[in-house]
Order: structure tokens, then sequence, then C-alpha cells
């Protein structure tokens, strides 16, 4: 009488059959004999993708504050710059003689308002930098991180001028008045380029909301 087919003995094998009395397992009964480490090497490949896994969440920290150190490092260029053009300093803006020595108290608004200047293109650059290419607004945290460079980027230029006129810059008898010497007289404009990282990062935002189509219900 003859077994029905089907109904067979499972193929079993002996290589990795090492318990007579327990059955195999499934991966034993039809896993190729030269594939012995199969499982080792998904086991390999899954920790291989956790340690990356937790490696790049170890780099998203560092990566949030590189942003706001480039911002702040890009005052030291600024600052430099603010002593080249403004009177006061070599006065490559208006080339007046007049206005070359801080002695003319007529150049001392001039050269507040030639830091403010570079603060407020400072700013707006920073912000479009911001949204670059996105196609929604940048986070919140993102936003206050870039005020923030931005403030110390402002600080960072006011001191910087303030050596170069000090290290490069005619010697000044300030005993008259502190201002002669190349300084800023109004502190309100160190808030110029936090305040225009803000304002920036809202108008762009907003103009890109306006240019949307408005969404139609079907």
């Amino acid at each position: 009488m003859t077994q029905p087919p089907g109904n067979g003995p499972v193929p079993q094998n002996p290589k990795h059959s090492q318990d007579a009395g327990s059955p195999p397992a499934y991966g034993e009964l039809y896993r190729a004999d030269g594939d012995s480490d199969f499982g080792g090497r998904g086991r390999t490949a899954r920790s291989g993708e956790d340690s990356g896994s937790g490696s790049g969440s170890g780099n998203a920290e560092p990566a949030a504050w590189r942003r706001p150190a480039i911002i702040a490092a890009a005052g030291l260029p600024a600052g430099l710059l603010w002593w080249l053009l403004a009177p006061g300093g070599l006065n490559l803006l208006t080339r007046d003689p007049a206005l070359a020595t801080g002695t003319n108290a007529e150049g001392w608004l001039p050269r507040d308002l030639v830091l403010a200047g570079l603060f407020l293109l400072a700013g707006c650059l920073t912000g479009f930098l911001l949204n670059g290419k996105r196609t929604g607004a940048p986070a919140p945290g993102t936003v206050v991180l870039a005020v923030i460079g931005g403030a110390l980027g402002a600080v960072i230029a006011w001191q910087a001028g303030v050596l170069a006129g000090q290290w490069w810059g005619p010697a000044e008898d300030t005993a008259p008045n502190a201002s002669i010497a190349f300084s800023l007289r109004s502190y309100a404009v160190l808030a110029v380029w936090p305040a225009t990282v803000a304002i920036s990062v809202f108008v762009v935002n907003l103009l890109s909301l306006l240019g949307k189509p408005p969404v139609q219900d079907n």
C-alpha cells in the first residue's frame, strides 16, 4: 500500500540538526549548506543600523548650535568693515576729509548709522538664509538661535570696530568727549541685527503664504 503524496516526512538537514530528539528549526530546514552565517549577518546588520541611528541622534545637538555660531562669527568682518567705511575710521564711504577724525561731532551720527546699515544688511541676509528653499517656516527653535547669534554678532562687530580704531587709527585725545575715539554712541544699534532676523523671517513666510493658491474643497 503506497503512501499518499503530500503527506511524506519533512526533509531535514542533517548538518544543522544536532539533537536527534528535538525537531529542527524552520531556518535549518530550508537554509543552504553554505549559508551558515545567515542569522549572524542579519543580527550584525540590525546592530549596525541601531548604532548608526544612535550616532546620528548624538550629532543633532552640535549641528543645532553650528548655525548661530557662524552668525556670531560674522560679526568680526562686519566690525572691520564698519571701521573701514565709517567716519572716524578710514572713512571710505564719504571720503570727506572733515569727517576723517572723531574731533568733528558731525561724523558721530553717520558713524553709528553705518554700523546700523551693516546690521540691517546682515539681519536680512540671515533671515533669508534661514528660509532658503524651504516650503515651510523654519522651526521656532532655529529662529530663536539665529536671533541669539545675531545679538552676539552685533556685540562682536561693535568690539571689533572699536579695537580696529585703537590699533590702526590715529591717537585721539578723548578728554573733551569720549565719542572722539572710534566708538558707538547709541547702543540701540546693537538690537538692529537680531530684530531684523526675526522680522525678515516673518516677512518671508508671510509672503510665501500669500503666494500660495487657495485650497479648493472638492
